[in-house]
Parts: C-alpha cells; sequence; structure tokens
C-alpha cells in the first residue's frame, strides 16, 4: 500500500522529518511518500496560519488522488482534516488524533506536550475530538518547530523536564509537533510512561482502515463533494469538489 505523508506547512525539513518517522513505523510493504505544500506558511504558529495552511494542504492532497491507499496529515493541529476526509476517495488520519487515540487505550489519562507556549489551540484540538475528559494536562515549552531542528538536545532537555512533570498525572504524553516526529525515540528510554509519535500513531491507523477495506459514507456530511463549482483552485482540487 502506498501512503501519502502530507506535510501543511512549506519547510521541507519538517517534511523529512515525517517521512522518516513514518517510515520506522510502516510494515514491511507499505510505501510512504511525502509531500510539501506549493504555498503557505513556513511554519504554522497561529490561527491564521492554519488557515491558510489548510488550502495548501488540500491543494496538496488531491493532487495525489487515486493514486494513494491512504493519507497521514504530517500536522499538529490536525489541520483541514474533516474536509480532507470528505474530499479524498481514501481513509485521512490526522497525527494528533491518532496518538491522543492511541493513548487512550494506554491508560486513564493523557497529557499532550507541544513547542511552545500558546496551548489554547491544543486544548481545543483534544475538546474537539471529543477526548477533554481524558486529558490531564496541554503544556508547551519554550521552543519552537526551528529551535527543535536546529538545537534538538536542548530542546529535549526542555521536553524532558515538562513529561516528568506531566507524568505525575498522566499514563502517556502525546508529543505534538510535526518538528517532533521521530524524537520519541531519544526520549522513550529515559522518560516513566509511554511517549506517543504522532507520525508513527497515524500510519499505523492508517494501515489498519486500509486493511479493513471500509467504503467511505455515501451519505451524510462527510459524503464526496458532487456537482460543487469554484474558480481559482488547481485543477485535482476543483476536480475532488466536482466529484470527478
Amino acid at each position: 500500500m502506498r501512503i501519502l505523508v502530507a506535510n501543511a506547512n512549506t519547510t521541507e525539513a519538517i517534511t523529512d522529518a515525517c517521512v522518516a518517522s513514518a517510515r520506522r513505523a510502516a510494515a514491511p510493504g507499505t510505501e510512504i511518500l511525502g509531500a510539501t505544500p506549493a504555498f503557505g506558511p513556513r511554519v504554522i504558529s497561529t490561527r491564521a496560519e492554519n488557515a491558510i495552511a489548510a488550502h495548501a494542504l488540500l491543494d496538496t492532497i488531491a493532487a495525489h488522488a487515486g493514486a494513494v491507499q491512504a493519507v497521514v496529515l504530517a500536522v499538529s493541529h490536525d489541520t483541514a482534516l474533516d474536509a480532507a476526509r470528505q474530499l479524498m476517495p481514501c481513509p485521512v488520519v490526522g497525527m494528533t488524533e491518532a496518538a491522543l487515540l492511541t493513548a487512550c487505550t494506554l491508560g486513564g489519562r493523557f497529557a499532550v506536550l507541544t513547542l511552545g507556549l500558546s496551548v489554547g489551540p491544543y486544548e481545543e484540538l483534544v475538546a474537539r475530538h471529543g477526548l477533554a475528559t481524558r486529558c490531564a494536562a496541554v503544556r508547551g515549552v519554550p521552543a519552537t518547530p526551528q529551535d527543535a531542528l536546529r538545537d534538538p538536545d536542548t530542546v529535549r532537555a526542555q521536553l524532558m523536564d515538562a513529561i516528568a512533570a506531566l507524568a505525575a498525572n498522566a499514563d502517556a504524553v502525546v508529543l505534538a509537533g510535526a518538528a517532533l516526529a521521530g524524537m520519541n525515540a531519544a526520549l522513550q528510554p529515559h522518560a516513566p510512561v509511554p511517549l506517543l509519535d504522532g507520525i508513527a500513531c497515524a500510519v499505523k491507523f492508517a494501515e489498519m482502515l486500509v486493511a479493513l477495506g471500509l467504503p467511505k459514507p455515501r451519505t451524510g456530511s462527510y459524503a464526496a463533494p458532487h456537482a460543487r463549482e469554484a474558480t481559482g483552485l488547481s485543477a485535482p482540487l476543483a476536480a475532488l469538489l466536482r466529484g470527478n
């Protein structure tokens, strides 16, 4: 099977980190393809950038419709997840949703740890996925995705301090951030609770959904669009809106 790992920002190094994590998690015979948007924010840090990235992400995955068996959204905000699930003819998995659901199978409560101190959007994301009552805390460390790429040792130390504190009330910690893809491997030996990499979790969810062979809904709000008209969109995205 072929799984597309689609970044939502234009930083190629983040795409590379996510693809590498996905390939480590993938089963034999699963091919991982990476994709980076042609436009949009370098790194998503604000609500406005997230909205812009939603269009860029939909445009990116539309170009692969029919050529892959599943899509993993390599963006910790699960940007455009609902729209992508409606548009694409294959399963679409958000990295943070997959990690949160996996955390629920490991214990009673989980914590979410991310980069940056603005955690409101992640608290909202947890609630939107219906898991607020299972969440012990959402915390951020004073580092950026660029810091994680440039100085991973310093960021790992910050993360470990936060993990030690969160483990007092959580049975697992979700590392929320595409720039953190694969970092759990270095941290896990020193952590008292499981650390969940959203990309790895999402790849395993995607493989499961493909193996189950479940159809898309033909009715309701997730049914594929039909005969919708738009202007100024790329040809692949416009085609998905038309339903062809």
